[in-house]
């Protein structure tokens, strides 16, 4: 099959002949349709996130779409030709947090395109595929799909099931790419009011588009100072998107007493992910401080079903780059 194979760390990807990934018992062999292309994919591309992945060559690629090409002999719940998409953090089915429903932090996770190769190819390999794969909705294409491997379900977990953003609630979302984007529409079609952050002019005028009902250039203006006037005393919600320190400060100092800080953005482990944090800020106002990783798998058919129900922005969501071979 041709795959897209990282060689070396920041050189470009060599498109080549490879092996046919191998079908285990309990896997399934996928046809892909699209695979998108994530921020996360270039921290990996960087060497950043190195820790993550097997020694080189190595196959990217975590946000897939495609069809069920071969199944494993134990197999239950998928056959051939099946669409299909795969949430890229995987759980064993097994441990405490699985059985939780918590599959997302699984004491044995693995990561498509990280711990194994992923969908920068023809064909890849899902294991333990009952558990760690969603069948497509129909009316959902593959393209659009491949925004919700990771963007999308990524932002719906951090928008609903980890800041509980409410009708009427203020949200400031930091970072207008594709995370952000996402959680901008999904706090909009809950009915909160979104305030989105950036320094890049375009993408403020974008996030409008998707919902945003203000927007803040943060290197024109205070962020915080300027969300506190916007919602007469702070956010109750703040996201960030990104994952670096001004965003994540930003996003706290933003918050009205009691508001709810969502880390979604993840920063690179050359300096081991450490941050300051305006800790008197968070005791004094009662801030709460959530991390966040992805999305559950069971959550997945659920945010599927939330995009068809909500396809009035749909038409400005296919705002990402993808992969087809």
């Amino acid at each position: 099959m041709k795959a897209a194979v990282l060689d070396k760390f920041k050189e470009p990807l060599a498109v080549k002949k490879v092996s046919d990934p191998e079908l285990t018992s309990d896997g399934i062999i996928l046809k892909l349709k699209a695979t998108g292309v994530c921020r996360s994919d270039w921290h990996a591309w960087e060497g950043e996130w190195n820790g993550f992945i097997p020694p080189l060559p190595h196959i990217l690629g975590h946000e897939m779409s495609g069809t069920v090409e071969e199944v494993g002999k134990d197999i239950k719940n998928f056959k051939k030709g099946d669409r299909v998409i795969v949430p890229f953090t995987q759980g064993d089915g097994t441990c405490p947090h699985c059985l939780a429903g918590y599959s997302n932090v699984c004491n044995h996770q693995v990561m498509p395109g990280f711990t194994y190769n992923g969908g920068f190819a023809q064909y890849t390999h899902i294991p333990n595929a009952d558990r760690n794969l969603m069948k497509l909705p129909e009316g959902v294409d593959f393209l659009e799909a491949s925004a919700m491997g990771c963007r999308f379900m990524t932002a719906f977990h951090g928008v609903t099931s980890i800041g509980k953003v409410a009708p009427g609630e203020w949200v400031a979302i930091f970072g207008a790419e594709g995370v952000g984007l996402s959680a901008t529409q999904i706090a909009t079609a809950i009915g909160a009011n979104v305030i989105a952050v950036d320094i890049a002019d375009d993408k403020l005028e974008f996030a409008k588009k998707v919902g945003a009902v203000a927007t803040v250039n943060s290197i024109k203006e205070n962020a915080p100072e300027a969300i506190k006037e916007l919602t007469h005393g702070g956010a109750q919600v703040g996201i960030d998107a990104l994952g670096i320190q001004a965003t994540m400060l930003n996003s706290v100092l933003c918050l009205d007493k009691r508001g709810r800080h969502v880390q979604i953005g993840m920063t690179s482990f050359g300096d081991g992910g450490m941050m300051d944090i305006p800790l008197n800020e968070v005791v004094s106002r009662e801030i709460q401080f959530s991390g966040h990783l992805a999305c559950r798998s069971l959550n997945t058919q659920a945010c599927c079903r939330w995009w068809k129900r909500n396809a009035f922005n749909r038409g400005n969501s296919v705002n990402y780059s993808y992969l087809t071979l």
